[in-house]
């Protein structure tokens, strides 16, 4: 497999890990007062972990690739995780928004 394929994959891999710490630190917020800091701190820890995973890709892909497919990744990631785990709604246009994230994954994917 060559870097840039693993690198794709790392980045994702990021991405879920990145959406896990946010997932502490949502749970952690709607903890009375501050009583959700154990929560918060093992997310900030997991967030200061990745950076060792971007040194990798940063190596291996462009900083804009890289930036697309993160944030697109957390993105379609944390509104699944905000819909399951948190009972959160969608509207009609942020369903939209989440189709035009799925739409630039494939434009970067086949001009990138």
């Amino acid at each position: 497999m060559s870097p840039a394929i693993i690198s794709i994959l790392v980045c994702v891999a990021l991405s879920i890990v990145t959406v896990g710490a946010d997932y502490l630190v949502k749970r952690s917020s709607l903890q009375p007062g501050f009583s959700g800091w154990h929560s918060l701190l093992l997310g900030a820890t997991i967030y200061a972990l990745t950076a060792v995973g971007w040194f990798f890709t940063m190596r291996h892909l462009k900083l804009s690739t890289l930036g697309v497919l993160y944030a697109v990744t957390c993105a379609i990631l944390l509104v699944f995780l905000g819909v399951t785990q948190f009972h959160e709604r969608l509207v009609w246009q942020e369903v939209v928004g989440v189709a035009f994230a799925l739409i630039s994954l494939v434009l970067l994917s086949r001009f990138a």
